[in-house]
This record gives structure tokens, sequence and C-alpha cells, in this order.
């Protein structure tokens, strides 16, 4: 039986905030991931640690914590692009990303390369 979009979506957020807590050494506090069209895109809440707020409180600091972020998912992109690509079966062809330093929210955006949400409306 096929899964449905949900089921999907769930099983993606189960996956990324395992990644967060293998690679990451710790996860988010909640996930929440939507199918729309060609895009997986995951809102991911309780980022940022309490010294990292504490450093975000000046520009530099802000810079500093988006940064290192950054570069700790991108050198995890691989995984992160093999863990949708085996839930969805879809290629994934660009990923992009971004934390908001005020509110410790990171939100990720895997395109893929079709229209995976047409799977799910042709068959419900």
């Amino acid at each position: 039986m096929k899964k449905s979009k949900g089921t999907i979506e769930s099983e993606i957020s189960k996956a990324i905030t395992q990644w967060e807590k293998d690679f990451l050494g710790r996860g988010s506090i909640t996930v929440k991931t939507d199918i729309l069209r060609n895009m997986i895109i995951i809102n991911l809440h309780g980022i940022l640690t309490p010294a990292e707020y504490a450093v975000c409180e000046t520009k530099d600091g802000i810079l500093s914590i988006k940064k290192v972020r950054a570069d700790m998912v991108e050198s995890g992109i691989d995984d992160l692009k093999a863990i949708v690509s085996s839930i969805t079966g879809e290629e994934v062809k660009t990923f992009h990303t971004d934390i908001s330093t005020c509110t410790g929210e990171r939100v990720m955006v895997f395109k893929l390369c079709k229209d995976y949400e047409k799977t799910f409306n042709a068959s419900e």
C-alpha cells in the first residue's frame, strides 16, 4: 500500500531529527515537514542553545553563529540528501537553508527533480 503524504512528511521529520542528534549532537525541539510541489520544506524550532542566543546579541555574533551553523549543516549535506531521497524515492536537485538568530528556527528546503506532490494528488 502506498504511503500517504502525511506519513512521508512525518518520516522525514523523524529522520531529520535523528540526523541532528547523531551528527550535530542535539536535536531541535519540534520539526514540521511539508511537501509542496517539488519542495520538501522543513521547519525546525529550538535550534539555538542559550549560549548561542547570548552570542547573538551583537551583529558580529549573529554572523558568527549563522556561519558556524550553516557550515555544520553543509558538512552533512550528502547525508541529508540521502535521507530525503531514501524516504521519497526521488532525486534531490538542490538544498537551501537558513537560521533565524531571533527565533532559533531553521528552515530547510530540498528541491526535488520533479513535482513530488502530484504523486499524492493523483491517488487521493
